[in-house]
C-alpha cells in the first residue's frame, strides 16, 4: 500500500508519504530538496519574460520562434520520456513545465501533473496487485537480487529512453536560434536575463537532485547514469549553451535595437 515503509525501514515517513519515494539518508532528502527548488525555478522562469515582453513590445524580434518551439517539443517529450521511463518522481512534473507565455504555462503545468499524477497511481497499483513481493520502479527497494550489475531495460524504458534522447537534442538545439538572434541583432533588448538565469539554476539544481539520488541495492552507479543519461544531458548539458547567451548578454548590454525596432517602438506610442 502507498506510504507503506515495511520495504524501505529506514526511509522518512513524509517523502514515503508524499512522493511515494524512498529516502533512507541525508543524500535522497537531499536529491528530493533540490528537485522541489528546480521546480520553482522553472515554474518562475517564463514571469520575468513575460513582463520584458509586455514593456518593450518587441517580444517577437528579440526571441527566436525557434528557440520557443524548441523548448516547448524538449519539454512535451521529456515529459513522455520520463514517465515512460520510469524516472524520478520528482522528474516527471519538473521537466513539463514549457516556458511559454505565463497562463499557458500556468495551465499546462496543472494538467501535466493532474494527468501524469492520476496515471502513475493508477500503474503503481496495478504493479502491486501482480508482484506483492516487490514494488516496481525506483520509488521503492526492490526485494530481489543481491549484486551490482546492469539493470536491464524494459520495453517501455527503451522507447521512453529514445523519446528522452531526442528531448535533450531538442533543449540543446533550441539554443542555437537564440545565439544567432542575438548575434545578428547585436543586441539582447527585449529578452529578460533572469528567464535564462532561473533555467541555469533550475538546470543545475534538476541534474544534482538526480545525481544525488542513492540507486537502488541491485543498481551500480554507472548503471544508474546511464538509465537517466538523456535527462542529465538535456539538464546539464544546455547549461554550456546557456552560458554563451549569458555572455551576450554582457556583450550586448550597451548595445540597442536596429533602426526598424526603433521606429516601430516609438509608432507605437499614442501621440508620437
Amino acid at each position: 500500500p502507498a506510504g507503506n515503509l515495511s520495504e524501505c525501514p529506514n526511509g522518512s515517513h513524509w517523502v514515503m508519504d508524499v512522493f511515494k519515494e524512498c529516502a533512507q539518508d541525508g543524500r535522497d532528502i537531499a536529491s528530493i530538496v533540490l528537485g522541489l527548488v528546480s521546480i520553482f525555478c522553472f515554474a518562475a522562469a517564463s514571469f520575468p519574460q513575460f513582463y520584458q515582453a509586455c514593456k518593450t513590445g518587441i517580444m517577437d524580434r528579440a526571441l527566436s520562434i525557434y528557440f520557443l518551439l524548441g523548448w516547448l517539443g524538449g519539454d512535451l517529450l521529456n515529459l513522455v520520456g520520463s514517465f515512460l521511463a520510469d524516472q524520478l518522481p520528482l522528474q516527471v512534473p519538473t521537466r513539463s513545465l514549457g516556458l511559454v507565455a505565463a497562463p499557458i504555462n500556468a495551465a499546462f503545468v496543472f494538467l501535466s501533473l493532474g494527468t501524469v499524477w492520476t496515471v502513475s497511481l493508477l500503474g503503481r497499483g496495478a504493479a502491486v496487485a501482480q508482484e506483492p513481493a516487490a514494488f516496481k520502479g525506483r520509488s521503492l527497494l526492490s526485494a530481489g537480487g543481491d549484486e551490482l550489475g546492469p539493470k536491464p531495460f524494459s520495453k517501455s524504458e527503451i522507447v521512453g529512453f529514445t523519446i528522452g534522447s531526442i528531448s535533450s537534442v531538442l533543449y540543446l538545439c533550441s539554443r542555437l536560434p537564440q545565439i544567432y538572434t542575438n548575434y545578428k541583432r547585436k543586441s539582447t533588448v527585449g529578452v529578460s536575463y533572469s528567464l535564462f538565469a532561473l533555467v541555469m539554476l533550475g538546470n543545475s539544481l534538476y541534474g544534482l537532485s538526480v545525481l544525488l539520488k542513492n540507486p537502488d541495492p541491485e543498481q551500480g552507479e554507472g548503471d544508474y547514469v546511464l538509465h537517466h543519461l538523456p535527462w542529465l544531458v538535456g539538464s546539464l548539458g544546455v547549461l554550456s549553451l546557456d552560458v554563451v547567451i549569458s555572455f551576450q548578454f554582457l556583450a550586448y548590454r550597451g548595445g540597442r535595437p536596429s533602426t526598424h525596432e526603433e521606429r516601430d517602438a516609438l509608432l507605437s506610442k499614442p501621440g508620437d
